[in-house]
């Protein structure tokens, strides 16, 4: 996998991650002072969608063989169940161990949702808000706001991918003896570790928080980016590994705002649809093997006849 990671980079192509990496850190930084930085940002992060359509075959191999479609949706469903279970896990440690961050996390939800509510103080505007269709374009704005900035965190995936080719380029020129003898799975874990951490700090780099709320968040979403990194890695699949960040994001989003447990009633669904798939993908394989094993009968039998 590190061989086709680092296959040779155009200048363009290493122009645009660096752009995708160091270039949306500084942005995500500088949107707590700038309005358009965050829209710079955003910008970045939609144009991140044609990179990862030039890097998503960086990490397939050419003896990779083609999955069916129901094969991608098993590696799917086994792909957000096992995010959900590590995120829980996550979750649980840093209640026990972040209590600050907790605290103040729990504030955030509730004062940004306390900050949707539709109030319009006086004069023309309130008669415009009064109106059936002002409150709808409001929801749908609302709404349709949240779940554009989920499908954005999706396409975090497109930066992790980039960052990790960014830094085993770097890694090959550093270390030419040992990327040579062979030895350069290291190089992939030290990878996603180094993209895991910077995946937690960027979470902070947008508030000014106290240091000891900042750590919690830092902790937590690093570890939440490392199971992100390790999907990326065990499927090979850059869009499917997207997908699950951003349907996971977007049932995230739902649970806090508008529907209780969301996520939990999406996980249960999904895990009926996975054991469904799973039985189906094991009745298949028993079916191949024993058209495999008749075929290879009447071969035999074949030339048994023949040397008779």
């Amino acid at each position: 996998m590190t061989t086709n990671l680092t296959k040779p980079i155009s200048r363009s192509l290493l122009l645009a991650i660096i752009i995708v990496t160091i270039g949306a850190e500084v942005l995500l930084y500088l949107t707590r002072y700038s309005s358009m930085a965050s829209t710079l940002y955003d910008a970045v992060m939609v144009s991140s969608f044609f990179i990862g359509w030039k890097l998503y075959r960086r990490l397939r191999s050419q003896q990779d063989h083609r999955k069916s479609p129901r094969q991608i949706m098993l590696q799917f469903t086994g792909a957000f169940l096992i995010f959900f279970l590590g995120s829980t896990v996550v979750n649980v440690y840093s209640n026990l161990t972040f209590e600050d961050f907790n605290k103040d996390y729990d504030q955030y939800v509730q004062d940004y949702t306390e900050s949707q509510a539709l109030e319009v103080k006086g004069g023309a505007d309130k008669e415009i808000m009064d109106r059936p269709i002002g409150s709808l374009f409001e929801k749908v704005d609302t709404i349709g706001y949240d779940l554009y900035n989920d499908i954005l965190a999706g396409l975090e995936e497109v930066w992790r991918l980039s960052y990790m080719i960014l830094l085993l380029v770097v890694f090959k020129k550093v270390f030419p003896r040992r990327w040579e003898s062979g030895r350069r799975d290291g190089f992939l874990i030290a990878a996603l570790f180094i993209t895991s951490i910077h995946f937690g700090i960027d979470h902070t780099l947008d508030t000014e928080q106290p240091w000891a709320i900042r750590i919690g968040a830092i902790v937590t979403f690093a570890n939440m980016g490392f199971l992100f990194g390790l999907i990326l890695l065990w499927t090979r699949n850059l869009w499917l590994t997207v997908i699950v960040h951003a349907v996971y994001d977007i049932t995230a989003t739902l649970s806090w705002y508008y529907i209780d447990y969301a996520v939990e009633y999406f996980t249960f669904g999904v895990l009926i649809v996975h054991v469904c798939l799973f039985i189906l993908e094991k009745i298949h394989q028993n079916r191949s093997m024993q058209k495999l094993a008749t075929v290879q009968d009447g071969s035999m039998a074949e030339v048994t006849q023949s040397v008779e």
